[in-house]
């Protein structure tokens, strides 16, 4: 794989292409991709440093996973794996199925640019996007705009990186300035510092300055105008028919981002919970539209119907149980009309953890029995055994014996496990 020190002459040119050049040569649409691949990696944290590697399945992501490639550093650092290529990366590099490491990556493609920043991951501890412009193996002149964030296997060492890179390609070599000046930001408080690149970083964007739209990350929706659809607004006196219809509205604008936004989901979750309250106060109405929709009632899992009603009797069921469930928390704590999405908000581990909460509400409480204390309760009274009479006829036995008020021991219990029995003899002969 090459970098600029290997090959300094290669990437020197008259003109020096800015950030916003690049921008504005890849488009708005490719840089929101990049968005939603950081509040995607924001909405795994739970609460972690690092999303765990086992909530990651990048060949599900059909938004930004053909654009996507996966580091694995669990046998090393100098030349991780590459267990997934996404098949969009796949085809612009021209890879076949003999790329299973970094040292396999073509030099000069487009997915050693992605490639060559994995230890800035190492450095900053945190998602580092960054953006240039280079000269592929074909001559062709590409700009191009990635984001690397860490994942860990156990939630301390960052062991899997997962990057995702968007392109264009805007011309002939000959045709463009030549120039490539990474423009590194990391997600995090700390600005890199200017020596460790072997670029200059004051010629593409200011060091710390928000970029790629960071800004409007992790998870912030409102504050991002493209992305942002307007959920319904409702007054008190709505009725039960535009509750539904509204929260059916909000679930559509969260399907439609794929789970990516937290923000969207609660406020799916917060409509449909009102439209629960509102139906406690006309059932019959909400009998009849339970029926036309072809959703029984459930009387031991009221909410489940709830969020079929919304989110759609075929959508996923694991996640239906999951919101049945949240919801039917804030019922059992007595939330009313509006008070959904800042109970939620405040709740330990968010939505997760409401669900968990509810789970073991619902487990009945039974009080622990020491089957050991039962036993020799009832062996204390037991009349003893002889051992001719013992029922069994097998060569060997294994015998309780209880010593009584003479201090002598006598058999109270014939124990017919022959797994036990097994043991015995083997721990008999050693």
């Amino acid at each position: 794989m090459d970098s600029y020190s290997d090959h300094p002459g290669e990437y020197d040119a008259p003109a020096v292409a800015s950030a916003a050049d690049i921008a504005d040569a890849i488009g708005t649409d490719e840089r929101r991709m990049h968005v939603r691949a950081y509040n995607y990696w924001c909405s795994l944290l739970d609460g972690r440093d690092y999303p765990s590697i086992e909530d990651l399945e990048p060949g599900n992501i059909h938004d930004f996973g053909p654009h996507s490639v996966l580091l694995d550093f669990t046998e090393g650092g100098a030349n991780p794996a590459t267990p997934y290529i996404g098949t969009a990366i796949r085809e612009e590099c021209a890879l076949d199925d003999n790329v299973k490491s970094i040292d396999d990556v073509p030099s000069r493609s487009l997915l050693s640019r992605l490639t060559d920043h994995y230890l800035q991951i190492i450095a900053n501890r945190a998602p580092v996007g960054f953006e240039a412009e280079f000269v592929n193996q074909r001559g062709r002149a590409i700009c191009y705009r990635g984001i690397l964030m860490p994942f860990s296997s156990d939630g301390d060492t960052i062991d899997f990186i997962y990057g995702v890179i968007n392109w264009k390609d805007v011309g002939g070599a000959d045709e463009v300035p030549q120039v490539l000046i990474p423009a590194l930001v990391p997600l995090a408080p700390e600005p890199v510092a200017e020596e460790e690149h072997p670029f200059a970083l004051d010629q593409a964007i200011e060091a710390g300055a928000p970029h790629l739209s960071w800004e409007d990350g992790p998870l912030a929706d409102a504050d991002t105008a493209d992305d942002q659809e307007i959920a319904p607004e409702l007054d008190g006196d709505a009725g039960l028919a535009d509750r539904l219809c509204a929260a059916r509205e909000s679930a559509e604008i969260c399907k439609a981002a794929n789970g990516r936004s937290r923000a969207a989901l609660y406020r799916a979750l917060a409509m449909a919970y009102d439209f629960a309250v509102a139906t406690r106060r006309v059932p019959d109405d909400y009998a009849e539209m339970l029926d036309d929709a072809g959703v029984k009632a459930q009387a031991r899992a009221p909410m489940t119907p709830i969020v079929k009603l919304v989110f759609g009797i075929d959508y996923d069921k694991t996640r239906l149980t999951e919101f049945a469930a949240a919801l039917s928390h804030a019922e059992r704590h007595g939330i009313d009309f509006g008070q959904f999405e800042a109970f939620l908000e405040s709740a330990n581990g968010g939505l997760k953890g409401l669900v968990a909460a509810e789970r073991q509400a619902r487990r009945p409480h039974k009080p622990v029995e020491d089957n050991a204390a039962v036993a020799r309760a009832k062996l204390r009274v037991s009349s003893p055994l002889a051992l001719a009479d013992l029922p069994t006829n097998q060569e060997f036995a294994l015998v309780l014996t209880r010593r009584n008020a003479a201090g002598v021991h006598e058999v109270v219990e014939l124990v017919a496990d022959a797994a036990l029995l097994e043991s015995a003899l083997r721990r008999s002969a050693r």
